[in-house]
Parts: structure tokens; C-alpha cells; sequence
């Protein structure tokens, strides 16, 4: 799928320390007319991986084909990093996390439903959600506002949810959400005996929902700010499976109004549902939607490039391993 996008004016973004900062190109330094924010950027995107024991053990498969294309410079992963009917112990957090340490460009991970708010399951341990949410962070965003993989990059984090990242490059506005399936995390705790949502599972939905809704409203008004072709919405949850559910509906209204609003394009990024979709569901001509394949063999990435010299801003290809 290929869209026609609108020019705009040229900023050269520099992000450190958790700060995203703008500079234009003729005062990047030393004369260079050479813009650097106008190069094109391949990211490597998955989802829904590993799942269950086999792909555990070919995980390693998945990121060294990465790895070796020579186009990629950053890999996002969109959460569930183990299926649904695997336990949350720590010691698989700690293989996954091992494995995304060979990543060798930066890696981006914003969490799933998967590693946290399903782990009441029985057959997944019967964890509290809460707690697993905790090791969650503590193991994957020990260093807030830095990747993972072997060469770690400096990005925007929010100080209320260091999971959600941002970054600025080839004049895109990248962003992650945490946003999941199971109803953003509000749907009963069942392994735990529970019916209904409790008190300090409802609060903790609504926090990380009111602190989303502020990281899309930051993430565009910097795109705003600094002129940017477009913005790149990175989450877990597959928001039209097949409609918004009751607390993803917020975060959806705030995407498409902040969209219509802004004069590039945007792409959003979802995975929970596992099958390949490219569409537009907000219909906008400004918006393209996609979610990665994922769950099932075989391994597959999805190659996005990012071209802000060409017509067409956003390209990608599925690249299935053998």
C-alpha cells in the first residue's frame, strides 16, 4: 500500500538525556549542508514472538535474519512476547530478554497482554498482574529512556510510564503506547477468582490510559512543532478486533482526532491478533494501519522504510524466513 504525503519544512531531530530537542540543518555544525534527518530508515518490525516452546528455541533464527539485513537500523518489537498459554515465569522473561540483547541495532519493545494482565491465568501461573507488570519493567526498562539490543539508543521516555518511548528521525516522529488486548488490560482477573475488575487493577487501566492519552497529544504536538511528514504509533493491542473495546475507545478517539488534525501522515502499528492487515479503519487519507503476522511459523518481519525525500513517506515488505 502506498500513499501520496505532503511536503513540509526540514528539522533535524536530536534526542538525548530524555529530551527531544530541534535544531535546524544549517546549524547542525561545521558547514555540512548534508541533511541527516532526510536519510531513509528501514526498521525491522515483529510481534507476537516467541510463541510457545519451538519458537523459543528459534527465536535466535528470528533476530540473527534481522540482523543480517543490511537495511535495518532499528527492530520494534509490538509486544506478547510468549503465548498466552505459557507460564509468566521469571526464568522466561530472562530468555526473552537474553535474546533481545543480540539484537545488534537498537531494540524497541512496548509490552503486550501476554507478559502481564493474562498472567492470572491458571495455566500461566496464576500470577498477580500487578507484580508481573512490575517485573516487567524492571527487567526491560531498567534504563528508562534507552533501548535495548547491542547498540542501545537515547529516546524520550514518559516519566509516568517509562515503557512509552519516543524518538525523532528521518523527520518521523516515532512513539510507543502501551495500549494491549484484554481490554487495555481491564478484563477480569479470572485465575484469581475475581468477576469483575478490582479496585487496583481499574486504577491502574485508567492511569496508564490517561498517561497515553498525554503521550499521543506530546508525540504530535512535537511533530507539529518541528514540521515533521509523519508519526509512527507503535502498541500492542489490535484496536479493531473487531471494534474498540470500553477503555481502548479513548485512546482510539484521541489517535484519529489528533490525525485529522495534522498535516502528514501517520502510521500505526498493532499486533495481538496475529494475522497480516494493512487498512485504514479511522478512513482518513492521511492514516494507514497495520498489524504484523505473528503466533504461527513461519518467522516473519515486517521491513517498514521510511523515505521523507520520496512520494510515497511509508513502504514495507513481509519477509518470511525460510
Amino acid at each position: 500500500m502506498r500513499k501520496l504525503v505532503r511536503a513540509s519544512r526540514v528539522a533535524l531531530a536530536v534526542v538525548a538525556a530524555g529530551v527531544v530537542a530541534t535544531v535546524s540543518p544549517a546549524s547542525a555544525g561545521g558547514g555540512n549542508s548534508v541533511d541527516e534527518s532526510a536519510k531513509r530508515l528501514t526498521v525491522a518490525v515483529i510481534g507476537d514472538v516467541p510463541y510457545g516452546p519451538e519458537q523459543e528455541g528459534r527465536f535466535g533464527d528470528l533476530i540473527e535474519a534481522i540482523n543480517a539485513d543490511p537495511k535495518v537500523r532499528v527492530a520494534v518489537h509490538v509486544g506478547d512476547i510468549k503465548s498466552g498459554s505459557t507460564t509468566c515465569s521469571d526464568e522466561r522473561f530472562a530468555a526473552v530478554a537474553a535474546a533481545f540483547e543480540t539484537f545488534k541495532d537498537p531494540l524497541v519493545y512496548t509490552p503486550g497482554d501476554n507478559e502481564w494482565t493474562d498472567c492470572h491465568r491458571v495455566n500461566n501461573g496464576a500470577y498477580d498482574p500487578l507484580e508481573r507488570l512490575a517485573a516487567v519493567r524492571r527487567l526491560f526498562f531498567a534504563a528508562p529512556g534507552e533501548t535495548l539490543g547491542r547498540r542501545p539508543k537515547r529516546v524520550a521516555f514518559e516519566s509516568d510510564l517509562v515503557e512509552n518511548v519516543r524518538w525523532e528521525e528521518s523527520r518521523v516522529v516515532f512513539a510507543t503506547l502501551h495500549v494491549i488486548g484484554s481490554n487495555n488490560g481491564l478484563a477480569s482477573w479470572t485465575g484469581l477468582g475475581n468477576t469483575a475488575p478490582t479496585p487496583a487493577q481499574a486504577a491502574e487501566v485508567q492511569a496508564r490510559i490517561d498517561a497515553d492519552l498525554r503521550w499521543i497529544d506530546s508525540t504530535f504536538d512535537a511533530a507539529e512543532a518541528d514540521h515533521r511528514r509523519g508519526v509512527v504509533l507503535a502498541m500492542q493491542a489490535d484496536t479493531w478486533n473487531p471494534t474498540p473495546t470500553s477503555a481502548q475507545q479513548a485512546i482510539v478517539d484521541r489517535i484519529a482526532a489528533r490525525t485529522a488534525a495534522f498535516d502528514g501522515e501517520v502510521l500505526l502499528i498493532q499486533g495481538d491478533s496475529h494475522t497480516f492487515a494493512a487498512d485504514d479503519p479511522l478512513a482518513l487519507d492521511n492514516f494507514t494501519r497495520i498489524v504484523v503476522h505473528g503466533e504461527t511459523l513461519p518467522f516473519e518481519y515486517l521491513r517498514l522504510t521510511i523515505d521523507p525525500r520520496a512520494a510515497d513517506l511509508f513502504t514495507w515488505e513481509r519477509i518470511a524466513l525460510p
